[in-house]
């Protein structure tokens, strides 16, 4: 039997052990740092997320968290706004209760967990993150902190200044705040996030009734793109490739990439063929960020909005669709 060790047990580290236990695999998850935990995330669930948490057997235990369900979306560029509903609906699930549910259902299912560092052996899966740095200057950094109060079934999205800040509801009437903005501009209020969200009066206006419940947490500088990857390994999540977080596909792109890698790694798939496989699957959501993003640096995507179907927006920056086909 395959033995397949999963370094990382996020959802992209979590999905792969499941893929890999679904193909007959013995599995091994190691993680060094505090488990489950808050991070950095847009807690986003896309329907197509959802679809291969159903595959993956691992659906149930997300929905008994209750997640937050999410039917519209509501977007604010400058002085221009757009909304629309989704075709399906969307959920909000916090990172901390989506990493124990994963993590939880792959060790039921008969994964082996160990607290701890572990090396990068041929034919590991890597799941531990972003590890670029990035270049010192105009760097990018990320934001996010929990707030209690009043919630809906919208998904908030708030372009300003060259910075992105999206606002969901998740599980327990919490509601998620989470964006990305330039070292330069966090800098100037000496990242004190509260301060700086100010310059935005859609979003002040959005989350005035909410009262923040914890500390603010940032992540950075983040570097957008394919990853420079362990030859002999298996890449999954933001080890693979970090996608502009403005598309809100984060976390189906950690589950798509740690399925694919789980499912390479039990069949010792040449590695090569996994990287050219999932570079394939998100080519396209990452020339249409690029493109987007270049839009609004340049001050056309606020010209453009009222123009362009919502829903063309949010499937521009989808994945590829993959499907876990087990029978």
């Amino acid at each position: 039997m395959m033995h397949v060790t999963v370094i990382g047990a996020g959802p992209a580290g979590s999905s792969a052990a499941l893929s890999a236990l679904r193909e007959g695999a013995e599995v091994s998850i190691f993680e060094k740092s505090k488990f489950p935990r808050h991070k950095v995330c847009g807690e986003f669930l896309s329907p197509e997320a959802q679809a291969l948490l159903d595959e993956l057997g691992i659906w149930r235990e997300c929905e008994a968290c209750r997640p937050a369900t999410l039917r519209r979306v509501f977007l604010s560029i400058g002085k221009h706004t757009k909304s629309w509903k989704l075709s399906e609906a969307a959920r909000g699930l916090s990172r901390y209760a989506m990493d124990h549910v994963l993590l939880q259902g792959a060790i039921t299912r008969g994964a082996s967990f160990h607290r701890e560092a572990a090396t990068a052996a041929p034919g590991a899966v890597l799941a531990y993150g972003r590890q670029s740095r990035g270049p010192a200057g105009n760097r990018l950094f990320g934001f996010k902190a929990h707030f209690q109060g009043p919630s809906d079934d919208v998904m908030s999205l708030f372009f300003f200044q060259g910075s992105y800040v999206g606002v969901n509801a998740v599980e327990g009437g919490v509601t998620n705040v989470c964006g990305v903005a330039s070292e330069a501009d966090l800098g100037r209020n000496g990242f004190r996030i509260d301060e700086y969200i100010q310059s935005c009066q859609p979003l002040c206006e959005r989350i005035q009734p909410l009262t923040r419940t914890m500390e603010w947490l940032t992540t950075g500088p983040l570097v957008f793109g394919v990853a420079n990857q362990a030859e002999s390994c298996y890449a999954a999540g933001d080890s693979a490739a970090f996608v502009d977080p403005f598309t809100g596909s984060g976390m189906l792109g950690a589950i798509s990439s740690g399925i694919l890698a789980g499912r390479a790694a039990a069949h010792a798939t040449l590695p090569e063929a996994h990287r050219k496989r999932w570079c394939a699957i998100i080519g396209g959501q990452q020339r249409s960020s690029q493109l987007l993003r270049t839009a609004l640096d340049f001050g056309v995507a606020e010209r453009l909005l009222p123009f362009v179907p919502g829903r063309a927006l949010f499937y521009a920056t989808r994945p590829s669709r993959i499907s876990v086909a087990y029978t």
